[in-house]
């Protein structure tokens, strides 16, 4: 379905050129994240939705009478929608948008509570432009929220490998938590925006329409969406349970060197562990040139890996490293893909260094916690206008509620908005939002990247993956 520009906007918003109070001639709104799970926010997406939807001649004359039509049967009358407003900017413009967007660099991580983005008018009769784009522009929450969440795992997971796992392991936290989540949202583009949001952070992925907008919107040089050869039930469950052992042997023959995965629990993981893969194919699993992925899919998390990994050192044997903590042999790893979010990978990787296990020994799969089981509030974000020129006077324009909390008692909303124009600067080594024109030696790490129709500076994907990196401690 071709996307009509025009159309692509809360109804309501199609009466405010009328609303606005009159000898209003600029809007300039802002976006930030007001708070929420995380106490900073990874901006990324804007670039794709500049892309996609307002590069070069937002809309054409075609799209203009056609939304005439659509908008006059959404409110049964002729005087909401003034199709004048649009047909000015395709007859002054070409179809352009008068419009100036100042962001953040995308990759950066920024403290909650600041401005992520402006976007003002540049014409004084497109004032209405500014926030009719809003509804649009507002979905750049979601790459955000997914890029946010994924880099917060990335966190807990090089904490565990700091503390647990052999020095030089490291290297294969890029790996550790992959994407699982294509079949769970909501469309196509859900999947190539939120999966490259998480190809921010990490390479693992079975997401290939990340790789796909990465490399189509951000000039990405690779796809860095990488992944490995690995069963599903369909696979294991073809002979029946009795035949469960022989699928096993042809995974091994099938794929003798490298990575392969295996989903084993569609019977008795326990017995799959111990009997199969720890007796009867412990040879061809220990001379594999490569390593062995056991991946169980249901029941607790954390009392089936502490079982299974039980049942793993007992057959395979370990090694215990210089921290004190047990691995398995290379050739033979586990991979968790059910009930994993942000809370139970914390909970499952305390649960092994309990247990003398070392983080190393365990990958990850996120489907729905990581892609869908999220929305705009996780992160609390927020387009409002915070400065206006009414009559060739500018006006500071700031919400300030109150809310009862629950006592009934009168208090500060955490809704209450900035004012003035904004500027976005780093102070020991933290950002801080303040008005334009204060601390003028203070840089603002704004940057304009749509003028006008334009885009005015792109982020290639490295570029955005180098300003989201997780630094490790060792």
């Amino acid at each position: 379905m071709k996307n009509n520009l025009i159309l692509l906007a809360d109804a309501y918003k199609y009466s405010h050129h009328k609303l606005y109070y009159p000898g209003t001639t600029t809007i300039y709104s802002y976006m930030e994240s007001r708070g929420g799970k995380f106490d900073n926010t990874v901006f990324y997406g804007l670039q794709y939705f500049l892309k996609e939807y307002l590069e070069g001649a937002a809309f054409t004359q075609a799209d203009l009478d056609a939304a005439e039509g659509v908008l006059q049967q959404v409110f049964g009358r002729d005087d909401v929608f003034d199709k004048a407003n649009f047909q000015y900017i395709l007859d002054t413009y070409g179809g352009k948008l008068p419009v100036r967007i100042k962001a953040v660099p995308e990759g950066t991580a920024v403290g909650t509570s600041n401005v992520l983005m402006t976007i003002e008018n540049t014409d004084p009769k497109c004032f209405w432009l500014t926030n009719f784009l809003e509804t649009l522009l507002m979905q750049v929450w979601y790459p955000c929220t997914v890029a946010t969440i994924s880099r917060e795992v990335k966190k807990v997971i090089s904490q565990y490998f700091e503390e647990t796992a052999t020095p030089g392991a490291e290297a294969g936290i890029e790996f550790v938590l992959n994407d699982f989540g294509f079949r769970g949202v909501s469309s196509v583009e859900s999947a190539g925006l939120g999966g490259s949001a998480h190809l921010v952070n990490f390479q693992g992925s079975d997401t290939l329409a990340a790789s796909m907008l990465a490399k189509q919107y951000y000039q990405a040089e690779k796809a860095y969406g990488l992944s490995i050869p690995a069963t599903e039930h369909s696979v294991c469950t073809l002979l029946g349970e009795q035949g469960e052992l022989d699928i096993f042997k042809h995974v091994l023959d099938t794929f003798p060197t490298g990575l392969v995965a295996c989903v084993s629990d569609s019977y008795d993981i326990f017995r799959a562990a111990g009997e199969y893969w720890g007796e009867e194919l412990k040879t061809q699993v220990l001379e594999r040139e490569g390593t062995l992925v056991i991946r169980p899919d249901s029941g607790d998390p954390i009392q089936t890996l502490l079982r299974l990994f039980d049942i793993l050192f007992e057959k395979f044997g370990f090694t215990e490293n210089e921290k004190g903590y047990k691995v398995l042999p290379p050739q033979v790893r586990v991979i968790q893909g059910d009930g994993v979010n942000y809370d139970s990978i914390r909970d499952m990787y305390a649960a092994l260094k309990a247990a003398g296990i070392s983080a190393e020994n365990l990958v990850l799969g996120m489907g729905g916690a990581l892609l869908q089981k999220l929305d705009r509030d996780t992160q609390k974000f927020a387009i409002k206008c915070s400065y206006a020129v009414v009559n060739g006077e500018p006006v500071v324009v700031q919400k300030s509620p109150v809310e009862l909390d629950a006592q009934g008692n009168l208090a500060p909303s955490f809704k209450k908005s900035k004012g003035g124009r904004l500027k976005l600067v780093q102070t020991g080594g933290s950002f801080t939002t303040i008005m334009e024109g204060e601390s003028p030696e203070l840089k603002d790490e704004l940057v304009t990247v749509f003028e006008n129709g334009a885009l005015t500076h792109e982020w290639t994907f490295e570029e955005v993956r180098e300003r989201a990196v997780v630094v490790f401690k060792g």
